[in-house]
Formats: structure tokens, sequence, C-alpha cells
């Protein structure tokens, strides 16, 4: 029996970076993009790296650059972190697993660094072969928490709920981390949407913008912790856009979302650093008429346009700076492990 599990790229549509700022988000999962894993059972447990994870390089400017994308640890240590992590929750909660073996590898075409999430992606596919494989059910927020406990708790990454959840959950959700919630139960309020509520929207992004997102959101959270004015008011009112959104959304007035994801760009702009190169792709975005915010922490952007023409235009105008646009295609809800 070969199990096969995959997950998506997510974007941080509007909203506040997640569950520690106990504020508000809307985040969508699309398909062009995908990692998967894939296990089957075998004499004794092995994972076996991809591309990705290889030693062996044509010179040192190709080393140089494979780390510049991948990082030095590749994809091997997810894997490893979300096996732990999954056997931990089972001893944990008295779940007998069977001492069958396994083999598990991965893949993944989700470009790299540049705020899609791609590693959290790795681990929710493995740890959908592993449910699968066992046969453990697991609520989907518990699934969220686990997936992030794999990267903070095992691995020492600075991270948030908002990348897991929706990776869970998949399609298009808003997300509520009240305090009060995720104090009492560990996890916020999450109503899921309809992706086809959303309008005309793109997704851009460059490799060599790639940004490490633990050292962006480490900083943010410190301030925040401090309780600098700036940062804290900067959080409600990323909420207050969020609900703003989710309101236009079921109201049908697409045409506002724009002007909000303009508004919660310019308020990061505000509060952080934002490279030339990073803030070059945006205005060149909206330099045809297009809205634009990154996706997670710069290297990627996402932003609503009018019509065909204004699509062309913005594809035309980013190609310039050598950024690769794309319509996101949408994932459904509930994907299950195939075997």
């Amino acid at each position: 029996m070969i199990i096969k599990a995959k997950a998506y790229p997510r974007v941080g549509l509007v909203g506040n970076p997640s569950d520690g700022y106990f504020g508000k988000t809307i985040s969508f999962t699309f398909t062009n993009f995908s990692a998967e894993a894939t296990l089957y059972e075998s004499p004794e447990l092995e994972i076996i790296p991809c591309e990705k994870d290889h030693s062996r390089f044509a010179g040192v400017r190709e080393l140089v650059r494979d780390v510049e994308l991948h990082g030095y640890y590749g994809g091997i240590r997810l894997l490893k972190a979300t096996i732990k992590r999954f056997y931990d929750y089972c001893h944990e909660h008295n779940i007998e697993l069977n001492r069958r073996n396994f083999t598990i590898r991965y893949r993944s075409d989700i470009p790299h660094g540049v705020g899609l999430a791609g590693s959290s992606a790795i681990i929710t596919a493995c740890l959908r072969t592993l449910m699968s494989f066992y046969g453990v059910s697991i609520a989907k927020p518990v699934q969220a928490s686990l997936v992030l406990s794999a990267e903070m708790d095992e691995l020492n990454i600075t991270a948030g709920l908002q990348d897991r959840v929706i990776q869970v959950y998949e399609g298009l959700v808003y997300m509520d981390f009240d305090k009060t919630l995720m104090r009492k139960q560990g996890h916020g309020r999450y109503e899921e949407l309809d992706p086809g509520l959303l309008p005309p929207l793109y997704v851009a992004y460059r490799e060599d913008l790639s940004k490490e997102s633990g050292k962006v959101h480490h900083s943010l959270r410190d301030r925040f912790q401090r309780g600098e004015k700036k940062v804290v008011d900067s959080m409600a009112y990323w909420a207050k856009l969020t609900d703003k959104c989710r309101q236009y959304l079921l109201s049908g007035k697409t045409g506002q979302i724009g002007k909000l994801l303009d508004a919660n760009f310019d308020r990061r702009r505000k509060l952080l650093p934002i490279s030339t190169d990073n803030l070059r792709m945006v205005e060149a975005a909206r330099s045809v008429g297009a809205s634009a915010k990154f996706t997670g922490s710069g290297g990627a952007i996402v932003g609503t346009y009018q019509d065909a023409e204004m699509y062309t235009r913005l594809k035309r105008e980013l190609g310039k700076l050598k950024i690769k646009v794309i319509q996101p295609r949408f994932a459904p809800s509930q994907t299950r492990a195939s075997s």
C-alpha cells in the first residue's frame, strides 16, 4: 500500500501575522504548487532524501546558491520532527500505534523562502500520511497545532498558527485568534469561506528575494510583547481590516477588497524595513492599478486586478523585474491522503 498526501502553499490575504498577537487574518491555499509526501510499509523506518537534500555540487558557487535557496538542512529535518511530534501526541493520548515500519519521502515545487509557507506544507503532507498509515484521526485544529509544534518545539523555528491552520483546512479561512479562546482551548475560531467569493487575484514572486520570516516575526513579536504602542495599535488595525474583508466577501462588495490589501501593506511598511527590491515589486504592481501586499514576509505579493487587460499589463511590468506572475487556482477543502 502506497499512501500519498499533498499540502499547498498559502497566501496571507489580509490581517495581522498570526496567533501570537491575538488578532485576525484571512488566508487561502492554491494548487499551482504543492508539497507531497509518499509513505509505504517497509522492513525498517527510512526517510529518503529528495533533490533538495543532495550534497553533491558542480562547484562552490552552486553550493552557495543552494544554501541561499534551501538553507543548510533541507527537508529531512521537517519529516523527522513531524514523525516525532506525531508519536509524542499518540503516546500522550494513549493511542496505540502498530509496530509496522515505513519508508517516507517528499517532494515540493513550492517556491522557497518567499512567504508561501513551503516548509509547513511539507510537514502537513507528512502528518497526513502518518495519520492514514496508522489509522489515527486528529481534529483539524489539533493538526494545525501539531504542525506548529514540529517547527517551534522540535526545530526552534519561529512560527505561528496562521499558515498551519489554512494548510490543514485548505480553501479560504477566516481566523480569529481571540486571546480568551486561545488560552482556553489552544486554538482560535476558524470559519471556512467559499473561495468563489474572492475577486480576481494574482500572486507574484521572485525567488532571489527570499527572506527568513522567523527573523522578521521575532523582532515584531518582541516589540509587541514589550507593549510598543505603534505595534499594538497596528495589530488592532489589521484585525479591523480582516473583519471588513470578511464583510465585503459575504456581501459581494469585492471591489473594495483591493483597498484593504493596500492599507495592510502600507501599515506594515511603517513598522518594518522593506528592502528596495521588495518595495519595487509592490510599486510596480500598483503602477498598473492593481493592489499589492506581501503574502508573508517578503519575496511574494498578492493583490486584486480589474480585468484581463490589467492582468496583461501587470505581467508585463513585473516581468521587467524578472518577477513571475500567476493566477492562483484554489485548493478544495478537506483534502485526504490517498492510498
